[in-house]
């Protein structure tokens, strides 16, 4: 149940990037990719500076090259992707095709030979896709409305940023959850610093590309607006986040971490609602209710295996 507890508040303050790209719309996704990172990866520099010698000896190319790619996953191209989609398909959409991430992690897991069966994870699964289903279900009908007004190619371009954004983070979890086992002599919130130096290095790439590409006028008070994002989002998603679900990938199996994302999920939603200023619909409480079933019955699952073994 600890870890469980940290997949929750990971999932708290992870919710809280399906806002970033909302609060600071003037701004495109490489702007906003460039700014959290670069403010990441000076906060990790900060914090690690005292264990750097240290972490040096225990790190060599192998680590490194590892580190580059799971940045580049889970943090640069991820967040990229998933401002766009925000930005030209809206949270719930986004929030939506993310909510697939627990499936494929959890189908992924299943292989591993301490998993539990697929048998006992179905009932799981399947309450994970009525949740997705829900919320499907009603965007089916904004998706028809944009097309009749003619904007219905953006919201398609939208989707299509947030399946690789689902592609790219499913492919991070998994990867990630194998390092962290693997990894002795440096600990899970000293690897998620880790991550942010190298993502840090990666935004200074992006930043004469969203020079370029992304050319545009800002008032001072649109860039004070940008600038408290793209710290907030970095200290709280970032740091705080990654530490904390870096704390849970050791302390639960791939099938249940998979799981744990749900959370993410369910909180951009609910800030989703509060940012629009409205209640949730049926579908919405429904889909709600399915995760909040999933996380449980997949947590039955791997009690009843562990009592099994006993």
């Amino acid at each position: 149940m600890v870890g469980v507890g940290f997949g929750a508040a990971a999932g708290a303050v992870w919710g809280l990037v399906f806002l970033a790209p909302e609060l600071a719309g003037d701004f495109g996704p490489l702007y906003l990719a460039a700014g959290r990172y670069l403010a990441y990866g000076l906060i990790a520099a900060a914090l690690l500076m005292r264990r750097w010698p240290v972490l040096l000896r225990h790190l060599g190319r192998t680590e490194w090259i590892a580190l580059a790619w799971l940045s580049l996953l889970g943090n640069t191209l991820y967040y990229i992707l998933l401002s766009s989609a925000v930005q030209l398909a809206g949270i719930a959409v986004t929030s939506l095709v993310i909510g697939f991430i627990p499936v494929i992690v959890t189908l992924v897991g299943s292989r591993d030979e301490s998993a539990p069966s697929l048998a006992r994870l179905a009932p799981s699964l399947l309450l994970g896709f009525g949740a997705v289903a829900c919320i499907g279900w009603q965007l089916l009908g904004k998706a028809h409305a944009a097309a009749a007004s003619g904007s219905g190619l953006m919201p398609l371009i939208g989707l299509l940023c947030a399946i690789g954004a689902l592609a790219s983070w499913a492919t991070f979890a998994v990867v990630n959850s194998r390092w962290l086992v693997r990894l002795e002599s440096v600990s899970a919130h000293e690897w998620s610093l880790l991550l942010g130096i190298v993502t840090g290095m990666q935004a200074l790439l992006l930043v004469p590309l969203a020079l370029i590409l992304e050319p545009a006028g800002h008032d001072v008070a649109a860039w004070y607006r940008f600038l408290a994002v793209s710290l907030g989002v970095a200290l709280l998603a970032s740091v705080v986040g990654n530490a904390l679900w870096n704390t849970m990938s050791r302390l639960l199996p791939l099938t249940m971490i998979g799981q744990m994302i749900l959370f993410e999920t369910a909180f951009a939603l609910l800030y989703g609602f509060l940012w629009e200023a409205r209640l949730p619909t049926v579908a919405e409480v429904l889909a709600m209710a399915f995760m909040g079933a999933s996380v449980i019955t997949c947590l039955t699952a791997h009690g009843t295996r562990r009592a099994a073994e006993v």
